[in-house]
């Protein structure tokens, strides 16, 4: 029986590696002591009561030292990471009709005005507020700078 807890072992850590949390480690780990303890007695039920315990106890008595070492801060990337930055209006928004671009650094964006009812002029600096599928959700933050 020591096989199958240990192919199960395997298994937990084979997901392990491709999720993001830290939780299914500990059922690897739970798996490995249910494995050792398998090689002394037979009962099924013995073995499945060591796997719950040792996996359960795992998950809370590490929690708060995984959690000293784990960010709580997330880091924005991708679209996400242009939330809050400036940019510029280099085609007019104007909502209602669905068209408007923006400049942010050499990147160029889809855009929309936060109000739906608000055009907004080219030439205008922005700050982008959220992202929506492929656009960006902005709010004018100065008057048009002229050329």
């Amino acid at each position: 029986m020591w096989q199958v807890w240990l192919i199960i072992s395997g298994i937990c850590f084979i997901l392990e590696i491709m999720t993001i949390g830290f939780l299914v480690f500990w059922f690897a780990i739970g798996a490995l002591i249910t494995s050792f303890v398998s090689l002394f007695t037979s009962n099924i039920i013995i073995q499945t009561t060591v796997f719950i315990l040792s996996s359960t106890a795992l998950i809370f008595l590490t929690k708060p030292f995984v959690n000293k070492f784990s960010s709580s801060d997330k880091i924005q990337t991708n679209a996400y990471s242009i939330i809050g930055k400036k940019a510029i209006v280099i085609k007019e928004i104007n909502s209602k009709e669905g068209i408007g671009q923006i400049k942010i650094g050499s990147e160029i964006w889809s855009a929309k005005s936060k109000k739906d009812t608000q055009t907004i002029q080219e030439g205008t600096e922005v700050i982008i507020s959220e992202i929506n599928g492929v656009k960006a959700i902005v709010e004018p933050i100065l008057t048009p700078i002229t050329k």
